[in-house]
């Protein structure tokens, strides 16, 4: 059946992510992917004022002055600071409205949430999206968004299983006909990642390391596996000495990060079991021949795919761009009329 599409030059959706905020506009696809953090200066008057949003703003953690402040105004996928995730959600529709599709008056936007997201969270979130200028403001939950940008069959009678690990939350939906069969969420994402990294170095080493540097070194070795052939890949990690209180530089290799990430890989491989097993059974033999698919920037750690497949028996596959599946799954609910019937909570 071919669909019908209701494009507007006004509709934006947002995955307001913890650790990046990618924004789809309707008609131009991806426009913005950048860190979601905020630089906030505090001036001679004692007003803060944006420095600095996305990626020049996370540039300046763990190196600013005393009067300028790095914010990341989300943490385990829902809103920590009203204020800031105002002033950065204005900044990325201004700066969506700059490029090729261009609004005539405030566009309305989808904005993602965590299927665990309490409705105090909700309300938050809706009302940092109306303050930051929205027309018309609808919900999605992230699975939902995630299956959809993965090209699952969400609206046929066939049950499909997503897995979206993101920078604060890990979201396992169960989608059949168009809804959520089963769904749920726990504050385990890349952000716990970095944080074992960090916990597991200062452990062993006695050496002080930022973010920033977990965060390269799990991009750079990270993987979900020890490697069967010894250490694997090595990088170089550089903080500051607990116990001298000098610069310091280690050398650290695939085994030791395996080891590092095993406790919140587990977790992550705990909550798509129970998933499983509170699956309907017919469902559940729809997911045995369909597999589970990955999404978000989590599910691109080494060797995380073969954990959860061992350990369910069941295929898994990463989807294509894993990234933004959930921004331009919410972005295909404003241009196909198949998918926003019945998804979108105004």
């Amino acid at each position: 059946m071919r669909s019908f599409f209701n494009l507007s030059p006004r509709g934006v959706a947002i995955d307001l992510g913890t650790a990046n905020t990618v924004v789809y506009a309707a008609g131009a696809g991806i426009v913005i992917s950048e860190p979601s953090v905020v630089a906030m200066e505090t001036g001679r008057d004692g007003i803060r004022r944006v420095r600095a949003i996305g990626d020049d703003a996370k540039l300046m953690m763990g190196k600013t002055p005393g009067n300028v402040e790095t914010i990341r105004p989300l943490r385990s996928g829902v809103i920590a600071d009203l204020e800031v995730a105002e002033e950065m959600i204005k900044h990325f529709i201004r700066k969506a409205n700059a490029g090729p599709s261009r609004f005539s008056r405030p566009p309305e936007v989808v904005i993602c949430i965590p299927s665990g997201a309490t409705p105090v969270e909700r309300r938050a979130i809706r009302q940092a999206v109306e303050n930051a200028g929205a027309d018309r403001v609808s919900l999605l939950e992230e699975p939902m968004a995630a299956a959809i940008g993965a090209d699952l069959p969400v609206t046929e009678p066939v049950g499909s299983m997503v897995v979206d690990i993101g920078g604060g939350t890990t979201e396992v939906g169960v989608i059949s006909l168009q809804g959520l069969a089963y769904c749920c969420s726990v504050r385990i994402g890349g952000d716990r990642i970095d944080e074992a990294i960090i916990s597991y170095v200062r452990r062993n080493y006695n050496l002080m390391i930022g973010e920033g540097s977990a965060e390269r070194v799990k991009l750079e070795i990270g993987t979900a596996t020890a490697p069967a052939d010894g250490n694997g890949l090595q990088a170089t990690v550089k903080g500051r000495d607990v116990t001298r209180g000098v610069p310091r530089e280690i050398m650290l290799n695939q085994a030791q990060i395996a080891e590092a990430v095993a406790e919140p890989v587990s977790r992550i491989v705990a909550i798509v079991r129970s998933a499983l097993e509170n699956t309907q059974p017919e469902i559940a033999a729809d997911v045995l021949d369909e597999g589970i698919t990955m999404t978000g920037g989590g599910s691109l750690l080494r060797g995380i795919d073969m954990v959860i497949a061992e350990h369910t028996g069941l295929p898994v596959r990463i989807a294509e761009d894993p990234l933004t599946c959930v921004a331009r799954g919410a972005g295909r609910t404003l241009e196909d009329s198949v998918y926003r019937t019945g998804l979108l909570a105004a």
